[in-house]
């Protein structure tokens, strides 16, 4: 999941006549994100390419993806709010929406593992396996009994209902709420963290500024066009399963913008792994034919991650991303023949 690339992809798909035909599609793909021709004429063959670009920190990972799909865009933006079909991705083990406004019975199955309940137990602030901030360690270190039968439905009880405290202050308040981690020796605080992935590059405030400001100034000024969902989900990644709530932003363009949607998938908090995520789609028109509808699928996914700095974690990091570049190019053949084969 890695954010800040797709903030120049706004920048290209303002540009007039954004099509396959266009040099200024070829100029963004070879000048912003440092594609060779041979890898700009397999996106435009229909070919999934995707690359790592270069992070300002050790800790941020950056990800580009891009594919030309056969396809009436609306058919992607159905598909991406489609949450029964995400259930059934490999890699999901569990997943549910909120409701407006979230309830605690939104979190059934929101629950640590055995390993993690185990972890808990030694957690400090400062060293802990599990991300949290430190209000929340010396909750559970003064209301769970952990000589009792019940030590794991005591656990995820409050983790529920931290998740549900947490999420209700985001709606109200914003990025302010995500708080600060303090399962590390540096604290993380996620606002300033979230806002400086989004800065990667400045060219979605420029061209996009409703949608970058909304990312940043949320509740505050959503425009009408933009619709939201919050969910969590339980993913298997890395060693071992991870807890994630996300905060889904949507953007449909009209019939004649260049942009025939955005979408932002924003972390609003995770139990492994990424102290700050988002992931960013854009769906660009490139056919006004309704008999042969075509688009530009472009995907940015930004990250910040604790433990890819050092020899170790630079290791670490060198894997990390290569599965990850792997992962996104396969992603994007899977989104291309779903969208192909509804046609």
């Amino acid at each position: 999941m890695l954010a800040g690339t797709l903030v120049v992809l706004l920048a290209a798909a303002t540009l007039p006549g954004f099509a396959r035909s266009n040099p200024d599609l070829q100029t963004f793909f070879q000048e912003n994100i440092g594609l060779s021709e041979e890898q700009i004429a397999a996106i435009r063959n229909g070919e999934p390419v995707a690359k790592a670009l270069p992070p300002r920190t050790p800790a941020e990972v950056l990800l580009f993806g891009a594919v030309y799909i056969h396809a009436a865009p609306e058919t992607f933006f159905q598909s991406a709010r489609d949450f029964d079909r995400l259930r059934k991705v490999p890699g999901f083990l569990a997943l549910g929406i909120f409701t407006n406004p979230p309830q605690i019975t939104d979190l059934k199955g929101f629950e640590f593992d055995k390993d993690d309940i185990k972890a808990l137990k030694e957690c400090q602030p400062g060293n802990c396996r599990i991300q949290m901030p430190a209000t929340s360690i010396g909750e559970l270190h003064r209301s769970v009994d952990w000589s009792a039968p019940d030590v794991e439905e005591q656990i995820n009880h409050l983790l529920q209902k931290t998740a549900l405290e947490r999420l209700r202050a985001y709606q109200r308040e914003g990025n302010e709420a995500l708080g600060v981690y303090n399962d590390k020796r540096d604290p993380t605080a996620v606002p300033e963290q979230f806002a400086y992935l989004l800065s990667y590059d400045m060219a979605l405030a420029e061209h996009e500024p409703d949608f970058y400001h909304y990312l940043l100034i949320y509740p505050r000024g959503k425009p009408a066009n933009y619709e939201e969902t919050f969910y969590w989900a339980r993913v298997q990644f890395g060693l071992k399963p991870t807890l994630r709530m996300i905060h889904m932003v949507t953007m449909r363009g009209s019939p004649a913008d260049p942009i025939a949607c955005a979408i932002a998938e924003k972390q609003l908090y995770s139990s492994h792994y990424f102290q700050t995520a988002l992931d960013l789609s854009i769906c660009v028109r490139d056919s006004d034919d309704p008999k042969r509808p075509g688009f530009y699928l472009i995907k940015a996914l930004g990250s910040e991650q604790a433990g890819l700095s050092g020899a170790k974690g630079a290791m670490v990091r060198k894997a990390a991303v290569g599965r990850a570049v792997s992962n996104l190019q396969k992603g994007l053949a899977v989104v291309r023949d779903t969208m192909r084969d509804s046609r």
